[in-house]
């Protein structure tokens, strides 16, 4: 079993500037290179389908040959797992910060057990300031959150409510003199209110993976291509009416298409991977 305590002098780089370090981290698994980009990836547990796309499109498009990106989180459920999650599909290493001691039997949330497993595996780590068995409790975590900001380079906020522990950490992320980064939400999506009122204040409004890499100074690895269909088409009308997701229902009805006609374009682009569908709304690929 890989694990470790780490002394101050032993912390990632950046936390040990702010201005209330832990006195000890635990860890399990290995840190990255101190010349890694920390890229911290927080949100609402109880997400929305945009959010969970956003999150894995994001996160998808950061593996980056010239500089490594790690992406810190909170491994708690909602956007925090997913943010692991995509991490580890894009092969990119993750550092887990959660609210609790590491021990099996306490680690919490206990249904996020194998992705901390698969964490360690894939080359990140479990990071902790709490003693190894020490169970989580409300205290716990506003104070892990000064870790997640602490160490990373920014933090990207994807979904928070109005008040929300994931605006802790954004606000915690500007006392560190850190950049805050967020994607802009629904003016009608409880969910948005605390991202749309961070860009409002200065965050820098992110809606791809390239909008981080040209924060961060990174060269692109590829420009995505854009979509281009015959003019005056109808799979045009359908995307463009595509700016945020939308009911299908909704969506024939803007199109002003005959509903029959309407219906089978979308499930044509649908099945040619022009738009997705999930949780009875459609939206761009």
């Amino acid at each position: 079993m890989r694990r470790k305590i780490l002394k101050p002098k032993d912390f990632p780089a950046l936390l040990k500037q702010i201005s209330d370090p832990p006195e000890l981290l635990y860890m399990e698994g290995e840190l990255p290179p101190e010349d890694a980009i920390y890229l911290a990836v927080v949100g609402a547990r109880r997400f929305t389908t945009y959010g969970k796309e956003a999150c894995e499109k994001i996160i998808g498009g950061l593996n980056n040959k010239n500089r490594q990106i790690i992406i810190v989180s909170g491994l708690a459920i909602g956007i925090d797992g997913i943010a692991h999650k995509a991490a580890l599909k894009s092969g990119l290493k993750t550092i887990a910060i959660p609210g609790s001691g590491l021990d099996d039997k306490v680690l919490h949330p206990h249904s996020n057990l194998k992705l901390s497993k698969d964490i360690v595996e894939s080359g990140g780590c479990l990071v902790s300031e709490l003693d190894w068995g020490m169970p989580a409790g409300v205290h716990t975590f506003p104070s892990r959150n000064r870790i997640i900001a602490g160490m990373s380079h920014a933090v990207l906020v994807i979904e928070a409510a109005e008040k929300s522990g994931t605006l802790i950490t954004a606000d915690l992320a500007t006392q560190y003199n850190r950049d805050v980064f967020a994607v802009p939400g629904s003016i009608f999506s409880q969910n948005s209110t605390g991202t749309n009122r961070l860009i409002k204040a200065g965050a820098a409004l992110i809606t791809s993976a390239e909008d981080i890499l040209d924060a961060f100074g990174l060269p692109r690895e590829k420009e995505n291509l854009k979509i281009e269909f015959p003019a005056d088409s109808v799979e045009e009308k359908i995307y463009s009416l595509l700016v945020e997701p939308i009911g299908k229902d909704e969506l024939v009805r803007k199109s002003g298409l005959p509903p029959a006609k309407a219906n089978a374009v979308v499930s044509m682009m649908i099945i040619n991977g022009l738009i997705k569908q999930s949780g009875g709304e459609i939206f761009r690929a």
